[in-house]
């Protein structure tokens, strides 16, 4: 644990997430304002902002802790993202890379978690 957060690939790829969908959202209608577009900014804010304050914490169990809260975020973010496509928020060639992006940094949450067991 001796890099900073920002160095975490995670970190990164989950901030690149945040953009994206804070890009996608930016189409939905104003009854969303609240609705689902909140729903999924905050979900994706939550991504990496888990990362970085499990990586401030003192021990590694609490670390694994909040990727784990990252994890349930992310698993959350990519049902909105299909909410949305299902209700025609988002069109498909949009939603398709944002949940290929969520399930990149899925992966790569899973094997930080993995370094983080061992």
């Amino acid at each position: 644990m001796g890099r900073g957060y920002r160095d975490l690939v995670a970190w990164q790829k989950a901030m690149e997430l945040v953009t994206e969908i804070y890009t996608a959202t930016r189409c939905f209608p104003s009854d969303e304002r609240f609705g689902l577009t909140s729903q999924m900014r905050r979900a994706a804010v939550s991504i990496p902002s888990n990362i970085a304050e499990g990586h401030g914490r003192q021990s590694q169990g609490e670390f694994r802790q909040f990727v784990g809260n990252a994890r349930g975020s992310l698993t959350e973010l990519e049902t909105h993202i299909q909410i949305a496509l299902n209700l025609q928020l988002l069109e498909a060639p949009v939603a398709e890379p944002l949940l290929a992006q969520a399930s990149e940094v899925g992966r790569i949450l899973n094997g930080l978690l993995t370094s983080l067991r061992s």
